[in-house]
């Protein structure tokens, strides 16, 4: 009976130090092995909409489909678009017509100025020549009348070419190719041949194709998306945790992960950022007094702050984003603590068989 006794009093002391040494670690593992289950895979989700307006005649995905940068999507009709474009060559064509027309005015102009200026130049020269005479009586008042009249109207004249060619030489711009007309008709061009590209609706990058609901036939709306397209590249993993457990965590720091989807798995990650800040402490400018928390608890809950992490391999194809995870960051650098916190990130990973 005795020896019972002591054998139940032995047993007693073992878990009394195990329960010592499991509280002691569950203190010191939130700020050297902070771990948390509220993780969960993140991504990029691009809403794709056409840029010009038509019915879709193609479709060349499926749902969940994985797409190769540079691959077709899906196609607009073009027809009227390369109407467009052909409406719009003939509009430059024709404007280059005018440009070469207004090369040949000009032309024709400085000619005119040339002449102006010689009948300018002589009307004057007659002018001095009858006031010479004028002043020595061999010319009448009229004939001297006449000689300034015939003057001031070549200058007029010369003056009225010079604001013709000026007039001619705006019109045509910097020279040949341009002039107002051709490089509106130029830029009209290069828009319908950009919306005649657009009827193609191109994957800008690898990625996956998902909660497809578009077929052929149907009227698609310039910048109406219809496409969920989710870049391949763009995953990463997001990890709330407590806020004191985040204040050793540094950029590059080594961190583990377990997917719910991947039981028995555990995976590589690095720390990328921490998040500066949360939507409750965001303020919005709206002429209204602060509203103040109230918390009746004595100890209140712990805020969490959203910390980024990524893989150096790519996320596994069988994630998707949302997946739920278990992620476990190693900031002490001691090789016992960070021992311990892998075996239990690697009994979770087992436990997600269960649950």
């Amino acid at each position: 009976m005795q020896a019972a006794e002591q054998k139940f009093k032995q047993w007693m002391r073992i878990l009394i130090v195990l329960f010592l040494l499991v509280t002691t670690y569950l203190v010191m593992a939130d700020r050297l092995t902070p771990l948390t289950t509220q993780s969960k895979v993140q991504g990029f989700v691009v809403q794709i909409s056409p840029e010009v307006s038509g019915r879709i005649v193609e479709v060349n995905h499926t749902n969940n489909q994985l797409v190769k940068k540079g691959e077709r999507l899906f196609k607009v009709d073009d027809e009227k678009y390369q109407l467009a474009v052909q409406k719009a060559e003939i509009a430059l064509a024709q404007a280059k017509e005018q440009e070469a027309s207004l090369v040949a005015d000009i032309e024709a102009a400085k000619s005119n100025v040339k002449t102006t200026q010689i009948t300018a130049d002589n009307a004057n020269r007659e002018y001095h020549r009858i006031k010479r005479l004028a002043k020595s009586g061999a010319v009448s008042v009229s004939g001297l009348d006449s000689a300034v009249t015939k003057r001031d109207q070549a200058a007029a004249n010369f003056m009225a070419s010079k604001q013709k060619l000026h007039a001619l030489e705006v019109k045509l711009g910097k020279g040949n190719g341009q002039s107002s007309a051709v490089l509106s008709a130029r830029n009209a061009l290069k828009q319908a041949q950009l919306n005649l590209e657009h009827t193609e609706i191109i994957a800008q990058s690898e990625g996956i194709i998902t909660n497809m609901q578009l077929h052929v036939g149907l009227f698609a709306n310039a910048n109406q998306p219809l496409l969920t397209f989710i870049p391949t590249d763009s995953l990463w993993i997001s990890a709330d945790y407590r806020e004191k457990a985040t204040t050793g965590m540094k950029k590059g720091m080594r961190a583990e992960v377990a997917y719910d989807a991947m039981p028995g798995e555990v995976f590589p990650l690095l720390v990328e950022s921490r998040d500066y800040g949360v939507s409750s402490a965001q303020q919005t400018a709206n002429g209204q007094l602060s509203t103040v928390e109230v918390s009746n608890r004595w100890v209140r809950d712990a805020q969490r702050v959203r910390v980024n992490l990524i893989s150096e391999d790519s996320i596994s194809p069988r994630l998707f984003v949302g997946s739920r995870a278990t992620v476990i960051i190693y900031t002490s650098g001691n090789t016992v603590i960070d021992y311990i916190g892998h075996s239990l990130i690697t009994m979770i990973s087992y436990l997600h068989y269960i649950y």
